[in-house]
């Protein structure tokens, strides 16, 4: 099947939009029996005269009349279809913005964050993935909008921005007898702990850093989530490792909960945010891009 030559389109329209073909010529940069030419194949492809000869002057059909505006507005569609795209209205943007977070980042940005998309894009909609065992996979493969996490190894080609560091701070309850005195490792090792571990681990950073010095800690409970692990503090002499972000969330929520410096010599953890490179040009998704930075750096 041979494909129409969509030339013809375009040429169509500026006949019908000048009403001559000198005109038509002219607003094509083309030359007078050029365009006479297109004239005659946009007949055989129509089947229908298009223009009729009246006096002096050319007419259009019935069928050219009843085509104008379809055609003007394949033209226009087609013209905007290819033109580079450099403003959005924000204002009626629909669309659903999948973040593949863990709630670490959304219990303590996803309010601000939604208040500025409701803000900017109030017909837009935030969707927060939870954790999964295939998290790359998602930035790999496109199926996200963003993958916010710990700074790690995602491939050559995928676009990454660090957001914000962070570091694990300690947390207990306010009146916590671990507040009494300074706060040593060996007083930091002698309570129960609360490990947070989506793979139920029970070990990590602070129980290597803690085995550098020969001590070691108990832990009692294993929560999936950092925000569960806060829940889980209650009343209890538990504590817990968390970072500092989070801590301070807890805090503005109103939780009688206090955090304190871990005497452990523990790593800066770099937070990124990073997308597909099909995602880089794309208007939405650059104000995207930029609103969640500003409300983790405001």
């Amino acid at each position: 099947m041979q494909l129409p030559d969509l030339n013809l389109l375009i040429a169509l329209d500026a006949l019908l939009e000048e009403g001559s073909v000198v005109g038509a010529a002219r607003r094509m940069h083309l030359s007078a029996p050029a365009m006479s030419r297109t004239l005659a194949r946009i007949r055989d492809a129509l089947g229908d005269p298009v223009f009729v000869k009246i006096g002096r002057r050319l007419v259009p059909t019935p069928r050219a009349l009843a085509l104008r505006e379809q055609v003007r507005d394949s033209v226009q569609n087609a013209v905007r279809l290819l033109r580079p795209e450099r403003d959005i209205d924000l204002a009626t943007l629909e669309r659903h913005f999948v973040l593949h977070a863990n709630d670490t980042f959304s219990g303590s940005f996803g309010s601000a964050l939604l208040d500025r998309v409701r803000q900017d894009a109030p017909r837009s909609v935030l969707r927060f993935q939870p954790e999964s065992d295939t998290e790359p996979h998602v930035v790999l493969d496109g199926e996200s909008d963003l993958y916010i996490s710990a700074m790690r190894p995602l491939g050559p080609d995928i676009r990454v921005q660090q957001l914000f560091t962070t570091t694990f701070v300690g947390l207990a309850r306010e009146d916590h007898p671990i507040f009494g005195d300074e706060i040593t490792p060996e007083r930091f090792a002698s309570y129960d702990h609360i490990s947070v571990s989506r793979r139920g681990r029970t070990v990590g950073p602070i129980d290597a850093a803690l085995d550098a010095l020969g001590l070691r800690r108990t832990v009692s409970l294993v929560v999936p989530s950092f925000h569960s692990g806060v829940f889980a503090l209650g009343l209890s002499d538990l504590i817990a490792g968390l970072p500092e972000h989070v801590a301070a969330a807890a805090k503005k929520l109103g939780m009688r909960v206090r955090s304190f410096e871990i005497p452990l010599p523990l790593e800066t953890i770099v937070v990124v945010q990073a997308w597909h490179p099909r995602w880089q040009n794309d208007p939405a998704h650059r104000w995207l891009r930029r609103v969640v930075r500003e409300v983790c750096t405001g």
